[in-house]
């Protein structure tokens, strides 16, 4: 596990999907101190765990919190381990066995908010992490392999997508667009670790960018 900053934790694990050493092969979870509360945020534990779990161990994490159904990963797992609930959009249940730990995404631990996006209405939902100034996506802004941080999506984007989304999309991010941020956390690519709010308009300011995950 690296840290970030204090208090804020991030490790990697390969996604089972994806050939190795391309990019989204590797995807990455968090774990937030934000005070009050230790949270876990999309986790995925790699294969050899045993670093990242007694690193996880003596966090004593209290919640995870889950931006959208493909990322519920290792959340049950994890949430069994420590007793914990998860929360995430209703439709995370049906990726758990167990849908009872299932909790809604409001009046979330350690001061975090989720907040919906898309028109129509996506399952994922950003989480701000006000304890740190943070902002967490899961795939709907990445970083890319030159290190910008970019809207993401899996076909190609011609004139008319762009439209979409520069008309349809993009006006359901304003929220995120006022908040105050100093970190933007994505679950591929790298993390932007200062002048979050910056990279973010950048990100909403250009051309989506193509890449068939």
């Amino acid at each position: 596990m690296q840290e970030l900053a204090p208090g804020l934790w991030c490790w990697t694990a390969r996604h089972a999907e994806w050939h190795p050493g391309e990019w989204g092969a590797q995807v990455a979870s968090f774990a937030v101190d934000a005070g009050d509360a230790v949270l876990l945020v999309d986790p995925l534990l790699p294969d050899d765990d045993s670093e990242v779990l007694e690193r996880l161990d003596a966090l004593s994490p209290a919640a995870v919190l889950v931006t959208l159904p493909y990322h519920a990963r290792s959340s049950e797992r994890l949430a069994e381990r420590y007793n914990i609930p998860i929360h995430g959009h209703q439709a995370v249940g049906k990726r758990l066995r167990a849908g009872s730990r299932l909790k809604p995404l409001d009046d979330l631990p350690g001061g975090a908010r989720a907040y919906p996006i898309g028109k129509p209405r996506r399952f994922e939902t950003p989480i701000h992490l006000p304890s740190h100034r943070a902002l967490v996506f899961g795939d709907a802004i990445v970083t890319t392999p030159d290190g910008d941080l970019r809207i993401w999506h899996t076909d190609r984007v011609d004139d008319a997508r762009a439209r979409w989304y520069r008309e349809r999309f993009v006006p359901t991010l304003q929220p995120l667009r006022e908040l105050d941020l100093e970190r933007i956390l994505v679950t591929h690519g790298e993390p932007v670790l200062e002048n979050g709010s910056a990279a973010l308009e950048d990100a909403v300011n250009a051309r989506p960018w193509y890449h068939h995950g």
